[in-house]
C-alpha cells in the first residue's frame, strides 16, 4: 500500500490530483490510501484511491508502518516520519508563489535533500508519476536503516551547551 499525507494544517489540490490522475492511469494496481486533510469548498475529491481527512495518532503509525511507499509535500515532519520507519518517500514541495505554504521553504528543502538514499523527489506535478513508477521499482530491494527518533545524546549536548554558553541579545 502506498501511503499518502499532506499534512493536517493546509490542502494540496494540486499533490492529490497529481496521485489521482496517476491511480487513474494505473487502473487497480495502485492500492492508495490517503490522509488528505478536510477538503475545502472546491477542493479535489479523488476518485480513484481511498482517503480520510484525518487519521488519529495509533491509525497513522499504523498505516506508515504497513506502507511501501509515503507520498508526501516536502515538510520535515512528513519526511523523518518515513525515515523513521525506514519507508522510501515521494515528496512534492508546496509552493508560495502558488500560495500553498507562506514561502518556498519545502522547495529548498527538496534541494537539499533529493538524491539521499529513500528520499525521492518530484519537483512538480508534471513528474510526479515517472518518480512514483521510479520510487516503487527501485522499493523492491533493501531499504535504509531507520533513524532514531529521537537525537543523538552527544549532538543534543554539544547544542545544549552551544545555547547557554552565551546571553541571548534581546533587541
Amino acid at each position: 500500500m502506498i501511503f499518502l499525507t499532506i499534512g493536517t494544517h493546509e490542502p494540496f489540490d494540486r499533490l492529490i490530483r497529481a496521485v489521482d490522475d496517476w491511480c487513474a492511469s494505473r487502473g487497480t494496481g495502485a492500492r492508495v490510501f490517503g490522509q488528505i486533510t478536510a477538503p475545502t469548498p472546491g477542493a479535489w475529491h479523488p476518485q480513484h484511491f481511498e482517503w480520510v481527512a484525518r487519521l488519529d495518532p495509533q491509525d497513522y503509525d499504523r498505516r506508515i508502518a504497513g506502507a511501501c511507499l509515503i507520498v508526501s509535500h516536502a515538510g520535515m515532519g512528513s519526511i523523518l516520519t518515513a525515515l523513521h520507519h525506514g519507508k522510501p518517500i515521494v515528496v512534492m514541495p508546496r509552493r508560495g508563489y502558488l500560495h500553498e505554504t507562506r514561502n518556498d521553504h519545502q522547495f529548498t528543502t527538496v534541494r537539499m535533500l533529493g538524491g539521499r538514499s529513500g528520499i525521492h523527489v518530484a519537483e512538480d506535478e508534471t513528474v510526479l508519476g515517472e518518480v512514483l513508477d521510479r520510487a516503487l521499482a527501485s522499493s523492491d530491494g533493501p531499504q535504509a536503516a531507520p533513524i532514531p527518533a529521537l537525537a543523538d545524546s552527544a549532538f543534543t549536548g554539544a547544542l545544549r551547551a552551544f545555547l547557554t554558553s552565551q546571553p541571548f541579545d534581546r533587541k
